[in-house]
């Protein structure tokens, strides 16, 4: 165990958390899109930029959920670190990111990224849930309320 159960928890809440924050701005920014508030320049340009942020803490979560021997967790966090792996470095060759300007209103790309954001978004808001679930768990396994000893009475606070 490197860190922790109530911390690596914290950390996952936080994490997922922040990263749910992310997709939230992505679905405003590509709805802007769709109703012409933004030009496909600028949208681009602001998804690209946090693309790799996104990446890099999906990753630390799905590592530090392995090296703490959370195997059935590590193994639920895989296929999406998977998928955002072969998403990051399968970008086509002349393309400015994975939000290309020239092609999103190409062939329904719009609605692509629209829904994929909407799965990434309901994956998280569970992992949160998941996460949330563990972190109560893991604070109430140390029982910090003492309930095994009827003799301590507690008369000050």
């Amino acid at each position: 165990m490197i860190l922790a159960e109530t911390l690596l928890f914290s950390l996952s809440l936080i994490d997922s958390g922040a990263i749910l924050f992310l997709l939230i701005y992505f679905i405003i920014t590509l709805s802007d899109l769709e109703c012409d508030y933004l030009n496909a320049q600028e949208c681009c340009e602001k998804l690209n930029y946090w693309l790799l942020p996104k990446y890099i803490a999906h990753s630390f979560l799905t590592f530090i959920l392995i090296l703490n021997g959370q195997v059935i967790l590590f193994l639920l966090n895989l296929p999406m670190f998977i998928w955002l792996s072969f998403e990051y470095f399968s970008i086509p060759q002349g393309n400015l990111g994975a939000y290309d300007p020239a092609e999103i209103h190409n062939r329904g790309q719009l609605k692509k990224h629209l829904r994929d954001v909407m799965i990434y978004i309901g994956y998280y808001l569970l992992f949160f849930f998941i996460y949330l679930y563990c972190f109560i768990l893991a604070i109430l396994k140390g029982d910090p309320i003492q309930r095994g000893s009827e003799d301590l009475i507690v008369t000050e606070i």
